[in-house]
């Protein structure tokens, strides 16, 4: 019996240190945080879109804290039911512990997050927002080396930060108008949501020593959701407009989510932050090609986009080369 056990126990640590092998190997992890990344930018056309359809304006911030709030809840709920299906056990928090986990980075990761991103978003252009977005990397970075001690801060990550940016920047200013005029309720907000995006990928690699990583992504998941539909609500948001389309353009930014910021999560569980968080560059970048094939903003595509998106890969080569000097 106690062999039997002893096979076991070696079964599971074999197949967990498989499973971290792969996760950590350098081509799953650039396939599968771009394809986070593109599932991530197909949500900008995706959500105005939902917008139009559902008569939401973009500066109704109660009607669209609540969309986001329906969109997130029920987001948590499928990473949940298929996250339990796939591991045959229910993925809930079972103890006390694991609940103020779950609470901590539903507050951070989604409702403050959002909470900054709305309410800065009505009084800073979509110019500057996009630019002040990207910097989620840099804090990225900063947080798991400075605060987190979860890596080391190089030249070469740094470096790799500031050309990726440098496309971020070229691909959403180029052609367009630009004013430097800076307000803590605008442009503080949009900063303070990267900030958040950067301590909550720090708080996901290290809940997820202790917790079950699709866990923690769903259940903060459903909390953030449910506070920010709550929310919303009582602020007086609302839509109407339900049609197959509509809904299907719903049930899709609920894949997104669910899907994304899963995968993510289980990626950021596994490799140092820095490795992943670098490409979050290439979010604007499918973010407007995609805009440009879907909501025919063509002026948006052409050479400045392709010399964007060569500095955001250079970038992301640039963080990846060098490995972290040993702890």
């Amino acid at each position: 019996m106690e062999i039997s056990q002893e096979n076991k126990n070696f079964a599971d640590t074999f197949h967990m240190e498989k499973t971290k092998s792969i996760l950590s190997n350098i081509w799953i992890v650039s396939v599968g945080a771009a394809l986070c990344c593109f599932l991530w930018g197909s949500a900008t056309p995706a959500i105005k879109t939902g917008y139009a359809l559902f008569s939401i304006a973009p500066n109704d911030t109660a009607s669209v804290v609540l969309f986001a709030g329906i969109r997130f809840f029920f987001a948590g709920l499928f990473t949940i039911l298929f996250g339990s299906l796939l591991q045959k056990k229910l993925l809930i928090p079972h103890s006390v512990d694991s609940f103020r986990k779950v609470a901590a980075l539903g507050m951070v990761q989604t409702i403050l997050q959002y909470f900054f991103f709305y309410g800065g978003l009505t009084k800073c252009a979509g110019v500057k927002s996009s630019v002040i977005l990207a910097t989620n990397v840099f804090a990225s970075l900063l947080i798991a080396a400075l605060i987190f001690k979860q890596e080391k801060l190089t030249w070469y990550k740094i470096l790799g930060c500031v050309i990726g940016f440098t496309g971020v920047v070229l691909v959403t200013v180029a052609g367009k108008e630009v004013d430097y005029k800076i307000t803590f309720g605008g442009e503080g907000f949009i900063f303070l949501s990267s900030v958040c995006y950067g301590f909550s990928g720090c708080m996901v690699k290290y809940f997820s020593k202790e917790e079950n990583t699709v866990m923690l992504s769903g259940c903060q998941f459903t909390f953030g959701g449910a506070v920010m539909a709550f929310t919303g609500f009582c602020l007086g948001g609302g839509f109407s407009g339900f049609t197959l389309v509509s809904s299907l353009i719903l049930i899709y930014l609920v894949f997104i989510s669910a899907v994304a910021y899963t995968l993510w999560s289980v990626l950021l569980s596994h490799n140092d932050v820095s490795r992943v968080a670098v490409f979050g560059f290439l979010n604007p970048i499918f973010g407007v090609v995609l805009s440009s094939i879907f909501l025919n903003e063509q002026n948006q595509t052409g050479f400045l986009t392709m010399l964007s998106l060569f500095l955001v890969c250079i970038g992301i080569l640039v963080c990846l080369s060098h490995k972290n000097p040993k702890q």
